[in-house]
Parts: C-alpha cells; structure tokens; sequence
C-alpha cells in the first residue's frame, strides 16, 4: 500500500481499462455501427475521459465527425433533420428533439418547433406584427422565431444594451 491509500497496481489497471474502452469504441467505429458521440466515457471507476467534443453522425453512407461549434442551424424535415455548416449541409433519419438533446450545452437554442440554431451565429433579431421575429444567421438564412420559444432568446446575450434585457415588454420598433 502507498502512503496516499492506493493500492499499487490500481494506476496501471485504470490506464489499461481506458485503453480497452478505446479501443471498443474504435470497433464500433470501424464496423459502422450507429451514430455516436464519443465526449466522455466511463471508466469502471466511475471516472469521465473526455476523448473528443466532436459528434459522430451518419450521412451519405459514412460516419462523419464534425464539431458542433461549426453547425449553424438544425432544421427538421419530416423524419430527417437537416444540419447546416458554413461549408455543407447534412441530412440525418434523427428527430430534431433528440439532436437537441444531444447538443444541450453546446450553445443552441430552439426557436421553433422545427427549429435550434446556434447562437455564435445569430446576428440580428426583428420583430414581426405577428408576435413572432426573425432571427437572421450568418450567411443570411432568416429564421421564424414562434411565439412559444421567444423567451429563448434572452439567451443570445449576457448583456443587453439600450434595453433592459429580452422580454415581453421589448419594443424593437
């Protein structure tokens, strides 16, 4: 026993438990099953390795791993989402309520029932005579923000100035 309480050997067990676990995942990968993403995994410890802030997805007959900071938009299309990056655009047999459930903490909001788009790239937000406003993204895709997710947009800035904050009461008029 060391002094610090560990058992020597327990170093050399948890090194060779994570290596096992990476090299499992390297199979799944390579014989193609599912879509995965691979953030974290735990060791029999209970202790996360964090291997990638990529996501695994299948498109195009591939697994292709993107990072999700470069996803621009999430839009649902019947039984398919469709992703939207700067550079393509993907279509996944996912619903859009799972995708965002897989992106929760990466910085989207859901703005309509159809819709999440990232906040790095909203650049403007207007109101419409409806209720509802239009988020313009980078690249200039314009968005229906529904009435049901407007409060989400509060999320779009710590700090709001000329107005107090996003609220019912904003008057962008």
């Amino acid at each position: 026993m060391r002094a610090d309480g560990s058992i020597a050997g327990e170093e050399t067990d948890s090194v060779a438990q994570a290596q096992e676990a990476i090299d499992q995942m390297a199979d799944v990968l390579a014989n193609g099953k599912g879509s995965a993403s691979f953030s974290r995994y735990a060791t029999p410890h209970g202790h996360a390795i964090r291997l990638s802030s990529r996501i695994g997805l299948r498109a195009r007959g591939k697994i292709l791993f993107i990072d999700p900071r470069e996803i621009i938009a999430v839009h649902a299309e019947r039984n398919y989402a469709s992703l939207r990056l700067e550079s393509a655009s993907y279509l996944v047999r996912e619903s859009i309520s799972h995708i965002e459930e897989k992106l929760r903490g990466s910085g989207f909001i859901r703005i309509h029932r159809s819709a999440l788009v990232n906040v790095r790239f909203v650049e403007e937000i207007r109101p419409h005579s409806t209720g509802e406003y239009f988020a313009r993204l980078k690249g200039g895709k314009e968005y229906t923000v529904s009435r049901t997710y407007k409060k989400n947009l509060s999320l779009l800035a710590t700090l709001w100035i000329g107005i107090n904050g996003f609220g019912d009461d904003l008057n962008l008029a």
